[in-house]
């Protein structure tokens, strides 16, 4: 039998420099439709819907602050024999109905933007680490202001990640409106992605809208391109609401921005333990986020971000991985799909506490089983270590590649006459014998393959005359160097001179 061989180009440097280059078709771009992976029936949803509906009534929301008890009564709501809010049926449907089904998401760069909704899955970044895995010793560290301006430099260069909300906390500046205040011009400083953040209080909203608006040239402006969209989780659970969150929120819409509303129950703890019950009382929580933003401003784009968080129950500790996890996260953006609403999730929050074996692992797990789902909006997906307490610049590089794997599989296999290739498998049984080469092959090798920059494929003796790296190495290497590179100018400098004037900005 004859042995076909594939020629390989020569030399390490070319392999590395063939491999750094950007293909000139992506066949695993952002925003492929979700949707095939579904936990639950139909009849499990119904059931979990109609649950959280009366648990929404009976026994309500507790702690509602005034004014949204003011807004809400006026719109069929009422206090019941507990002391609570009660949201009817009724209301829910209204709210869901005024909820927009399609969200423009804008970057600072047009080029950025993109529709949150539907069956399109993206992927982005989460969370409030209080530590960094530095570059240099590969140890943990407290985060600071410089760590998240360089992950918000470095994401900016990730074409997976679509979005950047702040993966990590500044321990380094303690006033928490300065704090407020510094992680928004971060934001600005690094990226001109589309950006989301979070405030500690509803007061500190329209100072940092106000800097955004001078990022952009002038008043209002902002709120004609809202470029930033604002986390808050407006009900504690179990079913009350955050008066503080509350007034973020009510702050937020009247600046015009997105509300990524979110509900990060924990199983076991604030939660039931049972997957079915978890999910009616989180979805419960959920839609009465919902109701909400809808009360506030009729008609408010809103995502429906049901966070299905586990808890090791023989420890308490949180555990951000495992199938639990992909399967409550997966089931929750499903949930919310099928009432047709914006869907946003959370995944890749790997408890392993380096880029190793463990990461990937868990990290592969519960990202592809939200992105199957359909979730919209894919949190957390990168750069997050240690049980969101850790974030990484090596994790960041390393989600990246792995995310073009999640999309390839997401996009499926398109079965067309051309892709069948019934004339070519024909004229190659009477031909050459073999597919190398040709030009169906050559197609099909941009169109159809994803071919890793980081992860090996070399024979295991070719790895080892080339020093051994890990992909961990690797990575290391990659982030430093996108590191290395300048500021970006994103931020002019008469809008830097305003906004200095006004603010303690700490970044130099």
């Amino acid at each position: 039998m004859e042995t076909i061989r594939i020629k390989r180009a020569g030399g390490r440097s070319a392999r590395k420099a063939k491999r750094a280059a950007a293909p000139e078709i992506n066949p695993a771009p952002p925003g492929p439709a979700g949707g095939a992976y579904k936990p639950l029936s139909e009849s499990a949803l119904t059931a979990i819907h109609e649950t959280a509906l009366k648990l929404l009534e009976e026994p309500g929301i507790g702690d509602a602050p005034p004014s949204l008890v003011e807004a809400a009564t006026a719109r069929g709501a009422y206090v019941n024999k507990r002391g609570r809010l009660a949201l009817p049926a009724e209301l829910v449907d209204w709210a869901i109905d005024q909820t927009p089904k399609r969200i423009l998401f804008p970057g600072r760069d047009p080029g950025h933007d993109f529709e949150i909704g539907g069956e399109k899955v993206y992927f982005g970044t989460g969370g409030a680490a209080v530590q960094t895995l530095d570059l240099e010793s590969g140890l943990y560290r407290p985060s600071t202001l410089s760590d998240l301006y360089d992950f918000t430099r470095l994401i900016d260069r990730l074409n997976n990640v679509s979005w950047f909300t702040r993966c990590c906390v500044a321990t380094d500046v303690p006033d928490n409106f300065e704090l407020d205040v510094n992680t928004a011009y971060a934001l600005l400083r690094g990226t001109t992605k589309p950006v989301g953040t979070s405030f500690f209080v509803g007061e500190h909203v329209d100072p940092v809208i106000d800097m955004f608006d001078e990022a952009l040239g002038g008043k209002g402006r902002f709120a004609e391109r809202p470029f930033c969209k604002v986390h808050i989780s407006p009900v504690i659970s179990p079913l009350r609401y955050g008066e503080d969150a509350v007034a973020v929120a009510e702050a937020a819409v009247r600046r015009g921005m997105i509300v990524n509303q979110i509900i990060a129950a924990q199983s076991g703890a604030t939660a039931p333990a049972a997957p079915a019950g978890f999910l009616a009382q989180s979805h419960a929580e959920t839609l009465a986020g919902l109701v909400m933003v809808q009360c506030l401003a009729p008609g408010h784009p809103t995502i429906f971000s049901n966070w299905p968080f586990v808890i090791d129950l023989r420890t308490g500790a949180f555990a951000g991985s495992g199938g639990e996890t992909a399967a409550m996260n997966a089931a929750a953006a499903q949930l919310g799909n099928w009432l047709g609403l914006p869907t946003g999730v959370a995944a890749s929050m790997a408890d392993a506490k380096a880029p190793d074996a463990q990461m990937g692992a868990e990290k592969a797990l519960t990202t592809l089983a939200a992105g199957l789902a359909g979730a919209n909006m894919v949190y957390e997906s990168s750069g997050m270590m240690g049980s969101l307490l850790g974030a990484s610049f090596e994790a960041f590089v390393l989600d990246d590649e792995m995310l073009s794997h999640v999309y390839r599989t997401i996009r499926g296999i398109e079965v067309t006459p051309e892709t069948l290739g019934y004339d070519d498998i024909l004229a190659t049984v009477d031909g050459p014998g073999h597919f190398l080469g040709g030009a169906p092959t050559m197609a099909a090798m941009e169109r159809d393959y994803f071919y890793p920059a980081i992860g090996d494929r070399d024979p295991p003796s070719k790895w080892a005359e080339e020093g051994a790296e890990t992909a961990w190495d690797r990575a290391k290497a990659k982030a430093r160097d996108m590191l290395a590179s300048p500021d970006p100018g994103y931020l002019d400098a008469a809008a830097d001179k305003a906004i200095r004037s006004r603010f303690n900005i700490l970044l130099d």
